[in-house]
């Protein structure tokens, strides 16, 4: 084994692998990141330079003592904006099965660092389709009113006892990838009592806090 499994824990309540490539001997996975906020704050930017680029303008022309001095937090932002969206759009991670290496190595990139776990087929003990506690995005912004949202999950569960986050999201997207993760390990796929007594649960429980 190389690298932290705590490394690859998310805060958001899903993430959402899509399969890049898959061939007899080799599976891919991959998250794109969050688009949405991405693109957004990209075009709030882009938006923004309509204003921030005269704005410059004057700056260069007549310094910080003429009309446009007060004015001069516009360009910060537009700048601040930009570094967060491509933060944002470089946000990926990789789940990788080499069948011939017998290797599974996950990776998390970023703008301005590269995370890599790798780990035999053979340091693997099953994989768990369960359920964690995260917060909401209340919680993020600081809310008192926040809450923990029940959220299925697939680990790999290690035989060093460590358990590795490959993804979150529906119950039935996450059982077929474990189903497809685990066929290709060899290793058992592992569901908790609970998830799998109530798959539906889950979802009535969350959909309930989002109400009140």
């Amino acid at each position: 084994m190389n690298g932290q499994p705590v490394q690859f824990e998310a805060i958001g309540t899903r993430l959402g692998f899509s399969v890049a490539e898959r061939t007899p001997k080799r599976l891919r996975l991959l998250w794109q990141g969050p688009r949405f906020p991405a693109f957004l704050c990209l075009g709030i930017a882009l938006l923004l330079l309509f204003v921030s680029v005269p704005i410059v303008q004057a700056l260069r022309m007549r310094g910080f003592t003429g009309p446009a001095a007060s004015l001069w937090y516009f360009p910060l932002m537009n700048l601040i904006l930009f570094g967060i969206a491509i933060f944002l759009i470089t946000q990926r991670r990789v789940i990788e099965l080499d069948g011939d290496a017998h290797v599974i190595t996950l990776r998390r990139q970023s703008l301005y660092r590269s995370i890599i776990f790798c780990a035999s087929y053979g340091e693997i003990e099953s994989v768990k389709l369960g359920v964690d506690r995260v917060y909401s995005g209340f919680a993020l912004g600081g809310s008192t009113a926040a809450q923990k949202f029940a959220v299925p999950s697939l680990r790999l569960s290690l035989k060093s006892g460590d358990l590795v986050l490959l993804d979150r999201g529906s119950f039935r997207k996450l059982a077929e990838l474990g189903k497809l993760v685990s066929e290709r390990l060899a290793k058992p796929l592992e569901t908790d009592s609970q998830l799998q007594a109530q798959p539906q649960r889950i979802s009535e429980e969350n959909s309930a806090k989002e109400v009140v």
